[in-house]
């Protein structure tokens, strides 16, 4: 009995060693694998990041009790058009839309801040999550403002186009002739930052939810573009990659929100171009089942 104690000993001591090997072997293949996904997306934004949560964790639930349940319900009011109508109208927008392109020459000559109160009111009509509304359009017009933006930017966008975002990217950015030098950001009359709050604050101060915060302001943004095609503006949406915070704290913004997209607003100048690109047909964007 006691003889097989010795072996009974080399068994286990050789179970631990592999039970250790392996575990060792797992741990640097994680680390192998996050260095992968650090290696091939270099140039993710914390900014950027989707902080919204399917299921939030609400603190002090008995203080969300007297939210917004009791909202009174009105008739909607819709307008039906004949099918005719829609088809057309559906066709002028679409050929309105085909028109947008990304334009970095834009001219200084200044445009009426009305349109630019209707296309952010109308970029604030977009859904979100409860209603939350978590967006704010910080516009921009003074001259020093837009020259320290300019320079914020394009001291970490030379940093991105060198080292952060990879080869890849840069390469493909080559046909449309775009670099970290970003003139518009001066001569554009009116600059659009788009800030999404990850957060808002209930009346008694505690910190509200708000749901699908970056699917919200981006639908936003998609609203604001159309808005400023159909004013006759044009723009190019950027996303000023690891300067979220600095802009923040130079415009004076709360923690509580983060940088999405930044617009330069204005009218082409007349020696405005655009690289030659044609958009996939229908069949290659819609599948229908």
């Amino acid at each position: 009995m006691f003889s097989l104690t010795p072996v009974l000993v080399a068994v286990v001591c050789i179970l631990i060693a592999w039970i250790f090997k392996n575990a060792d072997g797992n741990m640097e293949r994680r680390k192998g694998e996050t260095r992968a996904r650090t290696k091939a997306q270099p140039w993710v934004d914390e900014d950027l990041k989707d902080s919204s949560d399917l299921h939030p964790v609400e603190e002090d639930a008995d203080d969300w009790q007297d939210s917004e349940e009791s909202v009174e319900h009105i008739p909607f009011s819709h307008t039906r058009y004949p099918e005719k109508e829609m088809v057309k109208r559906s066709q002028e927008f679409y050929e309105l839309l085909n028109k947008r392109r990304s334009v970095r020459f834009i001219s200084n000559e200044q445009v009426p801040m009305e349109v630019i109160d209707n296309v952010i009111k109308a970029a604030g009509t977009a859904p979100s999550g409860a209603h939350t509304e978590p967006w704010t359009f910080v516009v921009v017009k003074d001259l020093d403002v837009k020259h320290k933006i300019r320079e914020i930017i394009e001291e970490e966008e030379e940093i991105n186009y060198l080292k952060r975002m990879g080869r890849q990217w840069v390469t493909d950015l080559k046909k449309l002739r775009t670099n970290w030098i970003k003139e518009y950001l001066d001569t554009a009359p009116v600059l659009i930052l788009i800030f999404k709050q990850v957060h808002g604050f209930a009346a008694n101060g505690k910190r509200k939810v708000h749901y699908y915060n970056e699917i919200s302001v981006s639908i936003s943004c998609g609203i604001l573009l159309a808005a400023l095609q159909n004013a006759g503006l044009v723009t190019v949406t950027t996303t000023p990659l690891n300067c979220g915070p600095r802009l923040r704290v130079l415009l004076g913004r709360p923690a509580n929100e983060k940088l999405l997209m930044l617009l330069p607003v204005g009218y082409p100048s007349e020696e405005a171009t655009v690289p030659d690109l044609t958009r996939k047909p229908l069949d290659q964007i819609m599948v229908t089942v």
